[in-house]
C-alpha cells in the first residue's frame, strides 16, 4: 500500500466552516460581594501601627503604684520604669483601662494587635505571661485569666 492509496482511501473531512451559531449566553449568578476574608485581610496580613497616630489626651491610668502614661506611653511600678513593648504596653493600657471586664483572645487581638486571632495560635497568652514578668509579683495576679475565655485586669480597690 502506498501513501496515496492510504491517503485517498481516508474519508474526507468537510473543510472547516465558520461558526454561525453562538452558544446560548448563560448569565453568571450574582452573588453577595465577597466575604470570605477576615477584615484583617481587607486591611493587610499584618497591620501596620499608623506612624502618626492621634494625639491622645493626656491620660495617666493608676492602680497601687502602677503607673501607665497613655501619651508618653511609659509605664512604671513604683517608680520603676518598665521596658515595655509596643504591643505589651498596648495590651496592658486596655486591661487596665477597662477593669474588670473580660476579653477574649479575638477581642485583644483586634482592639491591640488591630487584627482578629484565627484561634490557633497563643500570642495573647506569651504576652500576658511576658507582661506579668515586667509588673512584678505585686501586680502579675492582676492580670487575670479567666480560664477557657481569656483575661481581665482586677484592679487593687
Amino acid at each position: 500500500m502506498t501513501y496515496a492509496s492510504v491517503h485517498a482511501a481516508a474519508p474526507r473531512l468537510a473543510p472547516h466552516a465558520p461558526h454561525t451559531q453562538q452558544a446560548p449566553h448563560i448569565p453568571r449568578p450574582v452573588s453577595a460581594p465577597h466575604t470570605a476574608h477576615p477584615p484583617a485581610l481587607s486591611r493587610g496580613l499584618y497591620a501596620v501601627p499608623d506612624p502618626h497616630p492621634a494625639e491622645p489626651a493626656d491620660v495617666v491610668l493608676e492602680d497601687d503604684g502602677l503607673v501607665l502614661d497613655l501619651a508618653g506611653r511609659t509605664a512604671t511600678v513604683d517608680d520603676r520604669t518598665l521596658d515595655l513593648t509596643y504591643l505589651e504596653f498596648g495590651l496592658l493600657a486596655h486591661l487596665l483601662s477597662n477593669p474588670r471586664r473580660v476579653y477574649t483572645r479575638r477581642q485583644l487581638m483586634d482592639a491591640v494587635w488591630g487584627y482578629p486571632d484565627s484561634g490557633e495560635g497563643r500570642t495573647v497568652d506569651v504576652h500576658v505571661a511576658r507582661l506579668r514578668r515586667k509588673v512584678g509579683a505585686r501586680h502579675k495576679r492582676r492580670l487575670s485569666t479567666v480560664h477557657r475565655v481569656g483575661y481581665k485586669y482586677l484592679p487593687a480597690s
